[in-house]
């Protein structure tokens, strides 16, 4: 571990900022548990998302872009290092605790030397206070939300942090729910905008719907909004009505940050990114198959099939990235770092996974990677892997487990597994599966639960 001084000079050294034009501001809209087919501009029939279909026609909808991992921690470590999940600091949402260190740089760091005011609102996830990994020691000027991944599960909490103070939230105390935290997170990255007048923002926008609530778990509240609307006459389960509503409000706020970039004048020298953390979830009482919530994709959150680890992605860039455009180009969130630095005119000199696909955002080709990589399930008895190698994709669910191989040009539900067509390809995957991981004694890989000794 760097102690706080000579890691500040590694990140000084590390960014070279260019003398090319203003750098444009930067908004990173993560959604939490939101599937690949849960937008209209992704083919959603049911759920009204019409601020995303403005934002994707005026940008680039890209469909084979791909979160970190299929769970939520892990995901947003990906993207804010640029590492793929077998290298990261944090790999899966349990053991509690394990957080960013001093060690590591993420893109907020890249954005700040490179002289940007950074701001983070919603769900963290990567640290706590007191530890090393709290957002305001990640490179974050300003923070407004849930460090802990767990409270983070809750719209009516009892507080939430402001920087490095609590917030109470009076209104939420005992059974009470009038502070609904996805409304004060979106007010919060509207202020943020306004505030940052005065030089060019990073603004990490994680918010926390329409990820399931746990009040009460088992019970239709499970998905706990405000108000039903507008599907309160649908003939549908109460809790689907729920989630329907909560995306469709994230819509409603990723529309009130575009109404106000265009209101300021900022529209044309802003960066948009809007995306998922990882696949649709399955749990409390909500049905992903309600909506066709992962689209025609196979799978679901903590799934390492396409649907939990395919996300969608929406960019858009006045005079940089294309209009009206969608594109097939493969891509991930770790590459979201070192694009940002390219764009900004930052050299990172540390070694990441991610690699700057600036080309594709503009119309073109993305530089393709040697090989994709996941992993989940480490201490959970079902140590779960996949790889992509162009178009092949491998998936192995559980160290006892034979490979699964799929076409994805071909096969992108995964329901064909051609490994006995192809055993050469085969043992180049499983050489991937074997060696892309560093060993880490916080996420040592339990035996499969068959074989578990008791």
């Amino acid at each position: 571990m760097l102690p706080v001084i000579p890691r500040l000079l590694v990140i000084f050294l590390s960014v070279v900022v260019s003398a090319h034009a203003a750098p444009p501001n930067i908004i990173f809209i993560l959604a939490d548990d939101l599937g690949y087919g849960e937008l209209g501009c992704y083919g959603q029939k049911l759920i009204q998302t019409p601020n995303l279909d403005r934002l994707a026609a005026g940008g680039t909808r890209f469909t084979q872009v791909y979160a970190g991992s299929c769970v939520c921690a892990p995901s947003r470590c990906c993207l804010m290092t640029g590492m793929h999940n077998g290298h990261a600091r944090i790999r899966d949402n349990v053991p509690h605790g394990t957080f960013l260190k001093n060690a590591d740089i993420t893109m907020a760091e890249v954005l700040h030397e490179a002289g940007y005011r950074t701001g983070a609102v919603g769900k963290w996830s990567l640290g706590i206070h007191g530890s090393e990994g709290k957002p305001n020691d990640q490179g974050f000027d300003d923070f407004y939300g849930h460090v802990d991944q767990d409270q983070a599960h809750f719209y009516y909490p009892d507080h939430l942090w402001d920087n490095d103070r609590v917030v109470l939230l009076p209104g939420n105390r005992g059974e009470k729910k009038q502070q609904y935290t996805a409304d004060l997170f979106a007010e919060r990255a509207l202020k943020f905008i306004r505030d940052s007048a005065e030089q060019p923002f990073f603004l990490f926008y994680a918010s926390t719907l329409p990820h399931w609530s746990d009040y009460p778990l088992k019970s239709d509240e499970s998905q706990i909004v405000p108000s039903d609307a507008p599907y309160t006459d649908r003939d549908w389960p109460q809790v689907e009505k729920n989630y329907a509503a909560m995306v469709t409000m994230l819509d409603r706020d990723v529309g009130r940050l575009m109404d106000l970039l265009d209101e300021s004048g900022l529209a044309n020298d802003t960066l948009i990114f809007f995306s998922s953390d990882n696949g649709p979830s399955a749990e409390a009482k909500h049905k992903p198959a309600f909506f066709g919530s992962a689209g025609a994709l196979r799978g679901v959150k903590r799934d390492v099939y396409e649907g939990g680890i395919r996300v969608p992605m929406l960019v858009r860039w006045p005079g940089h990235v294309p209009a009206g455009k969608v594109s097939d180009e493969v891509w991930t969130q770790w590459d979201v770092m070192p694009t940002l630095a390219e764009i900004v005119g930052a050299k990172i000199t540390h070694p990441i996974d991610g690699h700057s696909i600036l080309t594709a955002l503009k119309g073109g080709k993305a530089p393709p990677h040697d090989y994709l990589y996941w992993d989940y399930g480490h201490s959970r008895g079902q140590y779960k892997q996949a790889a992509r190698k162009g178009d092949w994709k491998a998936v192995r669910n559980g160290t006892d487990q034979p490979i699964e191989l799929y076409d994805i040009r071909y096969d992108q539900t995964e329901i064909q597994d051609v490994a006995a067509k192809h055993p050469d390809v085969v043992a180049q995957m499983e050489e991937i599966l074997a060696t892309a991981s560093t060993p880490d004694p916080a996420y040592p890989i339990a035996p499969p639960k068959a074989v578990r000794k008791k």
